[in-house]
């Protein structure tokens, strides 16, 4: 037993002085196996009434993938043919970034946001679609703007509806993530809309985006990325989450920290060759939340690749990836 006890304890004490990766590994689940075309950036991910599922990205004129069964991946090109010409006002490519899809009142929504680089100079627009699928979308132009007297930025938007009324958070740095109620008309920003703050980190450059909000029982969470992005296995994307009573906040953690003060429970973060997972979204699909997301993978050259996992609800109502 002496024998059995000490070497409990060595391994215990080995385990704590892994490197950082490999306690993470022990710590966060790696995606579900995929196939085919796995490359996308900043996924959205829908469950099609006709059946199987549509991911739309960044990339392209907001690249798309199909499947049948959530693990076979096909490349089905772009949303649109070509960019609509009031993008060009606010990228000179024409590249959308960070779509986000959604299904109500018979029709398919797809918003997303046009930007260039450390400008918050950006918007917001909406295009909508009888089938969701790439090539049937109309765009319908602008939701919501923001400038450079602005201190917030109208990216990353993620659509939500809470007691009757429809929502998009929204933002990346400049402060954080933000709120604005739509019209459910038009799909669009409310005449004056209040800008509501949701979440952000104390110093600058705040580094908080990417924000999705779900509703579970009484609660809802918003989920973000924090850290950065884009730089392959460079990079230190990780997925926060806070929760609220209201759609508007205030969110806190399990610590009761508010998420406008820096918190945030960690739910997802790098371990192995799944670097920087972020840029999330969640879908339902046959009655479970889905989080969808992209990683940097490592033995990859750090190639961006679709994530997927289910998510669990403790007995406190906080969700782990699974």
């Amino acid at each position: 037993m002496k024998r059995l006890r000490l070497a409990t304890l060595l391994a215990a004490a080995v385990i704590a002085l892994l490197p950082t990766t490999a306690q993470a590994h022990v710590t966060y689940p790696d995606p579900g196996p995929l196939t085919g075309q796995q490359i996308i950036h900043d996924p959205t991910v829908i469950h099609l009434k006709s059946g199987g599922y549509v991911a739309y990205s960044t990339g392209g004129v907001i690249g798309a993938r199909l499947s049948k069964d959530r693990v076979q991946w096909d490349d089905a090109g772009n949303a649109f043919a070509a960019p609509p010409s009031w993008w060009y006002e606010y990228n000179s490519t024409g590249d959308p970034w960070a779509p986000d899809i959604s299904y109500r009142d018979g029709r398919y929504w797809l918003y997303y946001a046009v930007s260039s680089w450390g400008t918050n100079h950006s918007a917001i627009g909406v295009a909508t679609s009888p089938s969701g699928l790439p090539g049937t979308w109309t765009d319908h132009g602008k939701v919501f703007t923001s400038g450079t007297t602005d201190t917030w930025n109208a990216i990353d938007p993620a659509i939500t509806r809470a007691d009757g009324k429809l929502w998009m958070a929204f933002g990346s740095y400049w402060t954080g993530i933000r709120m604005v109620r739509l019209d459910p008309r038009t799909g669009k920003a409310i005449e004056a809309a209040t800008v509501h703050h949701l979440a952000t980190r104390p110093d600058a450059p705040y580094a908080v985006e990417g924000p999705y909000v779900v509703k579970h029982g009484r609660y809802y969470y918003l989920f973000a990325s924090y850290d950065a992005c884009c730089a392959g296995v460079n990079s230190t994307y990780k997925i926060r989450v806070g929760r609220s009573t209201s759609v508007t906040g205030p969110y806190v953690d399990s610590t009761g920290t508010p998420m406008l003060e820096g918190g945030g429970d960690l739910l997802l973060a790098g371990h192995g060759r799944y670097v920087g997972p972020g840029g999330e979204s969640v879908f339902k699909d046959k009655g479970r939340d889905v989080l969808a997301y992209h990683y940097y993978d490592a033995e990859d050259s750090g190639t961006p690749k679709l994530g997927l996992n289910t998510l669990s609800w403790d007995k406190n109502g906080w969700p782990s990836a699974g």
